[in-house]
């Protein structure tokens, strides 16, 4: 009896999980035809663009070091203690401004020393021609001898020889005098001091006392090689120290600076190449009216060398893998290749193309991550900068 009614159980099982199994089926049926009639997804969507034709200028991207115009230490030139010490270590001085003073009642001394020998020499010189003039008259009447006339002449040259002595010590007094007080020989920064009032200086010995820097203008050094010398003369015609000052431009740019903000110009390049690095030494000249630019900073030097016309595709577009640089683009089936190219320099967020491009392809500039060489892609025309759009 319990056999039976086990069977019964099992076989009413049995319908009611064909009867599900029909229903789910009946309600997928119409999900599958519908996902039937959509088809695969479309080709992803991309943006393409047409390399941009701009003019540019070709530079030489160098590296460069800043130094003084003008260096020079300041010494005693005179022996004395140092009495006053009048600027701030590191700070910026005008041209003839006092910065030391050296010991002076010694020099004053002496200049009214030289004054009075002068004074002295003066009134013997004259005492001298009125004696030589009246022992002349009086020889002329037979009162006088010759050699009382001979005489007074000697005294009068010797004492006119003494009095232009008197006058070069006086002088050179004055010149002493003046060297007790230091003055800066142009506007620029003064280093710290090396001696302290009290010490003595110039005794014997060359006391420096300060070093000054005249940092405005500013140079810079900077090294070309054989190669790029050999590029600028052919494709610029330019020949060191055949161009007048102030003609060939240059720009500057320091490590925290964007771009290249200050720009000067070539003054200086040397008479030969340095054999041992094929180098020839170059210098230009920037204003530093503020005095932010400091001797000894090393910047990137850019000297413009040809303007010309170039392609250019954004930075961005350029892919690089083991076989170089290379953009995608899309062709006349709307598939993505691949197109090797020869980069250049950066201009405005674009990278220049020296090679691989004829100007008409369609560059995918937005969505590369989607475009996959090989497959179909659906493309989104767009113009770059300095692009002409299609009429």
């Amino acid at each position: 009896m319990n056999n039976r009614n086990n069977g019964s159980m099992q076989r009413g099982r049995g319908i009611v999980i064909g009867i599900l199994a029909c229903l789910l089926i009946l309600s997928l049926a119409p999900a599958c035809r519908k996902r039937a009639k959509e088809g695969p997804p479309p080709p992803p969507a991309v943006t393409v663009a047409e390399p941009a034709q701009r003019r540019i200028m070709d530079y030489l991207d160098l590296t460069g070091s800043t130094q003084a115009i003008r260096t020079v230490q300041l010494q005693a030139r005179v022996a004395g203690f140092l009495e006053k010490v009048l600027f701030q270590d590191g700070q910026f001085v005008k041209k003839d401004q006092l910065l030391f003073v050296i010991q002076q009642n010694t020099y004053q001394a002496n200049l009214q020393q030289a004054e009075g020998a002068i004074l002295q020499l003066d009134a013997q010189l004259k005492y001298a021609e009125s004696q030589l003039a009246r022992y002349s008259r009086l020889l002329s009447e037979r009162g006088a001898s010759q050699s009382d006339v001979d005489n007074w002449r000697y005294q009068r040259d010797s004492a006119a020889a003494g009095l232009v002595t008197a006058r070069a010590k006086r002088d050179l007094a004055v010149l002493d005098l003046g060297y007790t007080e230091v003055r800066a020989p142009f506007d620029g920064r003064i280093d710290r001091r090396l001696k302290d009032p009290g010490n003595l200086v110039g005794s014997g010995e060359n006391t420096v006392l300060v070093s000054i820097n005249q940092v405005d203008p500013i140079y810079v050094y900077f090294n070309i090689s054989d190669q790029d010398l050999s590029r600028l003369i052919a494709e610029s015609r330019w020949v060191p120290g055949r161009l007048p000052a102030k003609v060939w431009p240059m720009y500057l740019g320091f490590h925290a600076e964007e771009s290249y903000p200050h720009k000067g110009y070539l003054d200086f390049a040397s008479i030969s190449l340095t054999p041992t690095t094929g180098t020839l030494l170059l210098r230009g000249i920037f204003r530093n009216q503020d005095g932010k630019i400091a001797p000894g900073l090393y910047g990137r030097v850019r000297v413009p060398v040809k303007e010309r016309e170039a392609l250019l595709v954004p930075d961005e577009a350029i892919g690089h893998d083991q076989q170089g640089p290379y953009v995608l683009a899309v062709n006349g089936k709307n598939t993505v290749v691949r197109i090797g190219v020869k980069t250049g320099a950066l201009v405005d967020n674009c990278r220049v193309i020296e090679q691989g491009l004829s100007g008409k392809e369609r560059i995918v500039v937005k969505g590369t991550q989607k475009a996959i060489p090989g497959r179909p892609v659906t493309p989104e025309r767009s113009v770059l900068p300095g692009k002409k759009a299609a009429s």
